[in-house]
């Protein structure tokens, strides 16, 4: 697993992991889903080389606050709306860090 800037995110990426600091948090919504409604929330997070969108499922949401330093660990891009945002799936983690 290779620790990479935001300015290096490509979509498409796989199983990356990015140091960041949270600069927003927007509140929750429900989203229905192929496995039923669910929470999602959307934070802007950002390194020293740019910002990116982090899309936070389920308990991820209450797990950060606005200038925590976190770890993303297992995280993938996709596309969504012309922008790109980094999402951790069921094997990948969000680690706040001291």
């Amino acid at each position: 697993m290779v620790e990479i800037k935001v300015k290096d995110v490509k979509k498409g990426m796989e199983n990356i992991t990015l140091v960041l600091r949270v600069v927003s948090v927007e509140d929750a919504r429900i989203v229905n889903t192929k496995y039923g409604e669910s929470k999602v929330a959307t934070a802007v997070v950002e390194d020293d080389t740019g910002r990116i969108n982090l899309t936070l499922w389920r308990d991820q949401i209450d797990k950060i606050k606005k200038g925590d330093k976190i770890k993303v660990e297992g995280a993938f891009v996709r596309e969504f709306r012309g922008e790109l945002n980094l999402n951790v799936g069921k094997s990948g983690r969000i680690t706040v860090l001291k």
